[in-house]
């Protein structure tokens, strides 16, 4: 439940309709709950957490620190989780989303500024973006793929974001199901659906446990970057409809 005098009551206030955080999880035992508890304290917005299939405590956690949680049978991974927790927003009349890693890198003090950028109207879909983090690879993969998309975004890979109505719509849609990486794909979706899309520096803490999926070695640099340009020709060769309130 939103919190009284609460910055997502605020913004709910202003005419942008009730707010979601979306936190997709898998095995996030070890962060999940603190990450739950300063989203309460810095944005007081509703959360709900889609447990990826975990094998670990994760939901039990969530639940307990307040979220509520979406469990899946099986695992669909970071896109497939986040865009069920999308269309569970939607359906239940939610009308803007901040989505968020449950591993402790996303600062939620980092949100009310990012927030402001839809309240003055400046935006549909807001990216918290951190390009001094990350590695080599990470940077190179960047590089590349401004090159063969046109894209200048600063930083391609943040899951930190917000989403307005429609750019919820658009990524709830089945045209966007198949995107496994959904950073690259889903900043290609909102621009052939011209929907405004701007960028917020922000400051992100390293991950608390684990690693990274993609940035975590070569050869899983080498399979995203293939993944990415394949996923880039067929985007652009297929029209994209244009969702409408």
């Amino acid at each position: 439940m939103t919190y009284p005098d609460s910055i997502a009551a605020k913004f709910s206030a202003a005419g942008h309709g009730p707010l979601l955080a979306v936190i997709p999880a898998w095995n996030e035992e070890a962060t999940v709950g603190e990450v739950i508890s300063r989203l309460q304290k810095t944005v007081g917005c509703d959360i709900i957490v889609v447990d990826d299939a975990s094998t670990d405590r994760t939901a039990e956690i969530a639940r307990k620190a307040g979220a509520l949680v979406l469990t899946l049978v099986t695992r669909l991974g970071a896109w497939g989780a986040m865009q069920a927790g999308l269309r569970y927003g939607l359906r239940h009349g939610y009308r803007c989303a901040v989505t968020l890693d449950s591993d402790g890198q996303h600062l939620p003090e980092t949100i009310p500024e990012m927030l402001d950028s839809v309240l003055n109207n400046q935006a549909e879909a807001v990216i918290g973006a951190c390009p001094q983090r990350g590695s080599t690879a990470r940077h190179i993969a960047w590089a590349f793929f401004r090159t063969i998309t046109g894209l200048r975004y600063e930083d391609l890979t943040s899951g930190l974001r917000i989403y307005g109505y429609r750019a919820m719509k658009l990524l709830a849609s089945r045209q966007a199901t198949i995107l496994d990486y959904q950073d690259l794909g889903v900043l290609m979706l909102l621009r052939k659906a011209n929907i405004r899309v701007t960028e917020v520096p922000v400051m992100m803490k390293q991950r608390q446990t684990g690693k990274s999926r993609i940035f975590n070695s070569w050869f899983t640099v080498f399979f995203y970057m293939l993944h990415s340009f394949i996923l880039c020709i067929a985007k652009a060769e297929k029209h994209v409809e244009i969702i409408h309130e």
